[in-house]
């Protein structure tokens, strides 16, 4: 949890506030867009799913429509977020690197602007790599969410949290390139720190405007959980 409010007040630290501009701008925008997006389609798309309910089981269109757009409100912001972090990964990637240097005082090889360049089309594969591992298993834990009483929210949030936990550690983890799977075991054996910064960053996701906030706290986040608990792993003394 620490490392999330860590990551809060670093937003305002000296020589990080330009680089958390651009990772908050994209997100601004992507939500400012899927939620007028979503004023504006969710009535149809609920109407066209109900249209497919026979007649003799119309009743059960008030149990299915608070379901139908709860599923829509769901998919809807799992793909404007995988959308924002694809768009925003290059500038996370830069602002990790700030930080880490922030707070290790250690520059990464080739920093500067033609190493960043260089380096986009990877952090664009490795988002890629994220989408991957991430998709067919939200679609397992959504069917749960929606099929399972209590135990498929619960299995949802901590799926969540599992994934927020790696998108926003990852950066630091990809600046350094550590492969992906090595990255997930190591943030496996640390199942207490992993899921509790995940649970941070998802349940802060779920509060108005604090949201719009928390793409460049938890890459602040996140790198700092990276220098403090798992850099030394890799470059140790």
């Amino acid at each position: 949890m620490k490392y999330f409010f860590q990551g809060l007040s670093l937003l305002s630290a000296k020589g990080l506030r330009r680089y958390v501009l651009v990772p908050l701008s994209i997100n601004l925008v992507l939500f400012a867009v899927a939620f007028f997006y979503l004023l504006q389609q969710v009535g149809g798309w609920v109407e066209f799913l109900i249209g497919f309910v026979p007649e003799w089981l119309s009743f059960l269109s008030y149990i299915l429509w608070p379901m139908l757009v709860l599923s829509s409100v769901l998919t809807l912001a799992f793909t404007f977020t995988m959308v924002a972090n694809f768009i925003a990964a290059p500038f996370n990637a830069l602002l990790s690197e700030k930080v880490e240097l922030h707070l290790s005082g250690e520059a990464l090889p080739e920093q500067g602007f033609s190493g960043f360049v260089k380096d986009v089309p990877r952090m664009l594969g490795r988002e890629w790599t994220k989408f991957v591992y991430c998709f067919p298993r939200a679609l397992v834990f959504l069917l749960a969410f929606f099929f399972i009483p209590l135990i498929g929210q619960l299995m949802w949030f901590l799926f969540t949290s599992w994934m927020m936990a790696i998108q926003y550690c990852d950066y630091a983890y990809d600046n350094h390139k550590v492969p992906f799977d090595k990255m997930r075991q190591q943030l496996r054996s640390d199942v207490s720190g992993s899921y509790g910064f995940g649970m941070t960053v998802a349940i802060a996701s779920m509060v108005p405007f604090l949201n719009l906030l928390v793409m460049p706290i938890a890459v602040c986040g996140g790198t700092a959980m990276w220098v403090d608990k798992y850099r030394g792993s890799h470059y140790p003394k």
